[in-house]
């Protein structure tokens, strides 16, 4: 079964999708469900009502949109680099602030999706004519190698919807830490923190009545057939949400419903699921007061300040170097 290809990996999909269903538990990554049929469900997550994190951090947004703007401005213009743009829709509310009163800045949305980045930049353009765009494809990590030389003016470093979340507390502090190091005493990250709050609200967030999150998870087994020649069924696997209220910790799993094998064509390999075996797909951190002040510490960060939703289901702080 763990016969790797003789021909090697043509690209870090296929490694990466290979190393996930060899393991013990299985695994896939859940950076590969966007791509852009991926990108088009998760924008209908956000629309739900259940999914409460857009609502609460747009709110925020537009509550405190000139005191988080004047934090932004510096003496000689600042440059805004935002980790996993999405499509924007938040980022424009203080976009279209920061034009309005004449700031000057450049934008650069950083996304792995160049379907996002093209949506994105053509909206822009449409919506805030004047806006210097830069649009730059890539990871985050990668992206963030090439922070520290970007520019000698201030950077405001974006990073909202609790993206932070999808990393476990080790990987989180690396994130931050890499940030941390690409960052000058002058410059500033602005980060979304989905808190803590009723477990129930939570669980219907990742796992909707109308089967929305359902489709976005099982995308992953969708994308491996189109790509690699696999021959998921993915009505024989169910899309299962867990929450842990102790640790904040939602995970997402695909578990097979029955005894199965899947060929996949890109490998020439049967991946064999006992009836109820799990692929885990996913986690979404949850967070308090205590835990984001400690991964800011471990990261050489501290707090500056903190802007909340009215009832305090999300917090957007703002960090500086130590």
């Amino acid at each position: 079964m763990k016969s790797i290809p003789t021909t090697g990996f043509k690209t870090a999909f296929e490694e990466d999708v290979y190393k996930g269903l060899t393991s013990h538990p299985k695994y896939l990554l859940s950076k590969y469900i966007y791509d852009e049929k991926g990108d088009k469900l998760f924008q209908q997550i956000m629309d739900m009502p259940e999914y409460y994190l857009t609502n609460c951090e747009l709110g925020i947004l537009q509550e405190y949109t000139a005191p988080i703007a004047k934090s932004f401005n510096a003496a000689g213009g600042f440059d805004l680099i935002e980790l996993g743009a999405g499509d924007g829709k938040k980022t424009k509310v203080l976009l279209e602030h920061l034009n309005e009163q004449n700031y000057d800045f450049s934008y650069l949305p950083v996304d792995i999706s160049e379907h996002v980045l093209k949506v994105l930049e053509a909206s822009v353009r449409k919506e805030i004519p004047g806006i210097d765009i830069k649009p730059q494809q890539g990871t985050y990590f990668k992206t963030l190698e090439s922070l520290a030389d970007f520019s000698k003016r201030k950077k405001v470093i974006l990073v909202l919807g609790s993206n932070i979340g999808n990393l476990l507390h080790e990987n989180a502090i690396e994130f931050l830490r890499n940030i941390q190091q690409a960052m000058a005493p002058e410059d500033m990250l602005f980060m979304g923190f989905d808190q803590k709050k009723n477990p129930q609200k939570i669980l219907d967030a990742y796992n909707d009545p109308h089967g929305i999150t359902e489709a976005f998870n099982k995308n992953l087994l969708v994308r491996i057939n189109y790509e690699l020649g696999g021959e998921f069924n993915p009505d024989t696997f169910k899309h299962w949400e867990t929450y842990d209220p102790e640790t904040g910790t939602a995970k997402s799993f695909l578990v097979s419903k029955l005894d199965q094998e899947v060929f996949i064509e890109a490998f020439n390999l049967k991946v064999h699921f006992d009836a109820w075996e799990s692929i885990h797909t996913e986690i979404s951190q949850k967070y308090d007061e205590k835990v984001v002040e400690w991964l800011a510490g471990e990261a050489g960060l501290k707090i500056e300040t903190r802007f909340a939703d009215s009832e305090d289901c999300y917090r957007n702080y703002i960090f500086r170097k130590k």
